[in-house]
C-alpha cells in the first residue's frame, strides 16, 4: 500500500467492496427480522429465534457449500451466472452475517425497558413512529449488531474462496490472498496482507464504534 501497488490496492478495495455489500444487505435484512422477532409473539416463535441464534454460528465452509451448490450451473440459480463473481462472495457473506446482525437486534430491542414501550404508545404514537423510537433507544445495541456482522464477514476466508474461486483481478480479496500466498511460501507477502486487513478492520470497526459511542462516554 505504501508503495501504491496496483494488485495489493486492488484487493483492498475489492475487500471493502464485498464486505461492505455483504454487511448492508445483512443489516437491511437482519434488523427488520431481528426487530419483528423481538417486539411480535406468535406461535413457533421461540424455534425461529432458536434457529437465529443457531446461524449466528453457521460454520463459513458450510455457508459457501450451500451457496455454491445453489450458484453452480446446475443449481437453482445457476441460471444468474454468478458463481465465481463478486457477487456471489456478496451472497455468501451476507448469509453468515445476517443472523448475527439478527441476533444483536433481537437482543438489543428486548433490552429496551418494557416501561418505555408502553410510555410511547400512551402518548399515542403511531406503529411507525413507535418502531422508529424504539430502534433509536436500542441503537447502541443495533451497532453492536454492525459491527458483529462486519467482523463476521471481512474475516471470512472459506466461503469467499469456494464462490469466488479466487481469482486474480476479479474475486481475490484479502483473506484468500493471505491464505494464496502462505500456501506458495511467500508468508513476507502474507504477513503485509494481514497488516493491511487488520488496519483496514479496525479503521472500519473504529468509525462505528465512534458512530455507537458519540455522546455516551461517562
Amino acid at each position: 500500500m505504501a508503495t501504491a501497488d496496483p494488485e495489493v490496492v486492488d484487493i483492498t478495495l475489492r475487500t471493502l467492496q464485498v464486505s461492505g455489500s455483504a454487511t448492508c444487505v445483512a443489516v437491511l435484512i437482519g434488523v427488520p427480522v431481528g426487530t419483528l422477532l423481538a417486539h411480535t409473539r406468535f406461535f413457533g416463535r421461540g424455534l425461529v429465534v432458536s434457529l437465529v441464534n443457531f446461524g449466528m454460528g453457521l460454520p463459513p465452509v458450510v455457508v459457501g457449500l450451500a451457496t455454491w451448490l445453489c450458484l453452480t450451473r446446475h443449481g437453482p440459480l445457476g441460471f444468474l451466472g454468478l458463481l465465481y463473481t463478486p457477487a456471489a462472495m456478496v451472497i455468501a457473506q451476507a448469509v453468515i452475517a445476517a443472523p448475527i446482525v439478527a441476533g444483536f437486534t433481537i437482543a438489543a430491542i428486548q433490552s429496551v425497558n418494557p416501561k418505555l414501550r408502553l410510555q410511547l404508545l400512551a402518548l399515542g404514537v403511531d406503529r411507525r413512529q413507535y418502531l422508529w423510537l424504539l430502534l433509536r433507544e436500542a441503537r447502541l445495541g443495533i451497532l453492536a449488531a454492525v459491527i458483529a456482522g462486519f467482523g463476521g464477514v471481512v474475516s471470512e476466508v472459506g466461503a469467499s474462496i469456494m464462490v469466488g474461486g479466487n481469482v486474480r483481478g476479479e474475486t481475490r480479496v484479502l483473506t484468500t490472498a493471505t491464505v494464496l500466498e502462505v500456501s506458495k511460501g511467500n508468508f513476507e507477502m502474507a504477513a503485509a496482507l494481514s497488516v493491511i486487513l487488520l488496519f483496514l478492520s479496525f479503521g472500519i470497526t473504529a468509525c462505528l464504534t465512534f458512530l455507537q459511542q458519540r455522546g455516551k462516554q461517562p
